[in-house]
């Protein structure tokens, strides 16, 4: 698999599992090395979610081909607990969300991810699980208000891939607000993406035009 289309496919199912009310997490890695340095809590969530993750999709991966509303039920229900999905979904729709309601909002967040999963979420079972990640380091920014996990996927005969988290507490939980594969950030993309149907229309159409399939959410 070539490198863009290696990049392009990782993001796309990592914003698919977000907006499915989900934590994007490395999905597809087994558990790294110990890293140099010992890992504060936003990198080994990242760490201990990944292996969790890989290791249902390796012993269910015939269930989940036979049955793709499984899948669906696996990808949502194991991506519960980290994601600040208000927030991410405040972050796409920028300038849009002023004065929106919240009933508004997690329309979007809901329309999107059904979107994404129709489009993406097969892809899941025709991955490369032989791959390990390696965090690279933890890193303190928005001024200490927020952490970046920085990580790399490593394959066999390929480059690395390089993908970062964006991470802040909420009522003291770490979550995830945001994705970089190869740098391009999924709130940023999404945010280009949306900004022209949203200039023509309100959230709520929008919202309704990604849930009947006549609007795709492009990952990249």
């Amino acid at each position: 698999m070539k490198r863009t289309t290696f990049a392009r496919n990782t993001l796309a199912l990592m914003l698919a599992a977000t907006f499915a009310v989900a934590v994007p997490v490395i999905v597809f890695a087994k558990p790294a090395a110990a890293a140099t340095r010992p890992l504060g809590v936003p990198g080994k969530l990242v760490l201990d979610n990944s292996s969790r993750i890989l290791a249902t999709l390796e012993t269910r991966r015939a269930e989940f081909t036979k049955n793709r509303g499984a899948l669906k039920q696996f990808v949502a229900a194991e991506f519960t607990q980290m994601l600040d999905r208000q927030y991410s979904a405040r972050l796409v729709l920028g300038m849009h969300s002023r004065g929106a309601s919240q009933a508004d909002i997690n329309a979007f967040a809901d329309a999107l991810a059904e979107n994404l999963m129709a489009r993406y979420g097969s892809s899941l079972l025709d991955f490369n699980t032989r791959l390990t990640v390696r965090v690279k380091s933890e890193t303190n920014v928005a001024n200490g208000r927020a952490t970046k996990v920085s990580t790399e996927m490593l394959r066999q005969g390929g480059d690395p891939i390089p993908v970062d988290y964006l991470m802040h507490q909420v009522n003291g939980q770490w979550k995830v607000f945001d994705v970089l594969v190869e740098g391009v950030s999924f709130v940023q993309t999404f945010r280009s993406q949306f900004d022209a149907p949203l200039k023509r229309a309100p959230i709520a159409k929008v919202a309704a035009d990604l849930k009947a399939g006549r609007l795709q959410a492009q990952a990249r």
